[in-house]
């Protein structure tokens, strides 16, 4: 099926009825990630880059017992940190970038994860993706966050043809009702897992292939 010509508003109806079907197939969907203090969700954030969330929750409650307040984060030798995210990978990375965040926080936003896009920006570390995170799991403020599943199949579904993340987060608040942009991530990571993975796709079981440009059916 061909959607080339779609106009913008065919585009939001499209949009509509596969936001109805995730919904619809995925009602309880949630973030994956472990955390109980706004900064620890920071943290975690942070840990899952090129690492799944299921490693992370493996390391993160060691992590949150041992570090329970942010000076501990940036008091300790890097190598202590690095040594307890090692599995993650990218540790050394990681630690530096927790360590930095961690002090900015604590000696310029009073110990308080800001509550902005444009203050969250100014933390090592902490880009449109994971600034987004915090902004719609934290402070419930509405926001598209564009991961590895949400570019794929976006652009698979002919939304949007680029790989350029904050171009998509843009395309996807003209095109996501903005009560939805939080959740909608988590459809298609929740779809991107079960249904369209990304070295086989399953698109003869998958329920919105009929509103999917590239479906193999």
């Amino acid at each position: 099926m061909s959607f080339k010509n779609e106009t913008f508003e065919e585009q939001q109806k499209r949009m509509q009825k596969v936001i109805e079907l995730l919904a619809n197939e995925y009602p309880d969907v949630k973030i994956q990630l472990n955390f109980s203090t706004p900064f620890e969700l920071l943290v975690a954030t942070i840990l899952s880059a090129q690492c799944t969330d299921e490693r992370v929750n493996k390391v993160t409650p060691i992590l949150f017992a041992k570090y329970k307040n942010i000076g501990r984060y940036f008091q300790v030798p890097q190598k202590e940190l690095e040594e307890d995210i090692f599995s993650t990978g990218f540790y050394k990375s990681k630690a530096e970038k927790i360590q930095k965040t961690a002090k900015i926080i604590s000696e310029k936003f009073n110990g308080e994860v800001p509550n902005s896009l444009e203050k969250l920006l100014e933390l090592p570390g902490v880009g449109r993706k994971t600034a987004n995170v915090i902004l719609g799991h934290i402070f419930n403020i509405p926001a598209i966050v564009v991961d590895t599943h949400v570019i794929r199949i976006t652009n698979k579904l002919g939304f949007v043809d680029t790989e350029n993340a904050e171009k998509i987060e843009f395309k996807l608040m003209d095109l996501v009702p903005k009560e939805k942009w939080v959740v909608f991530t988590h459809y298609l990571i929740n779809h991107g897992r079960k249904i369209c993975i990304a070295r086989k796709p399953k698109c003869k079981e998958c329920f919105i292939s009929k509103y999917c440009p590239t479906a193999e059916i």
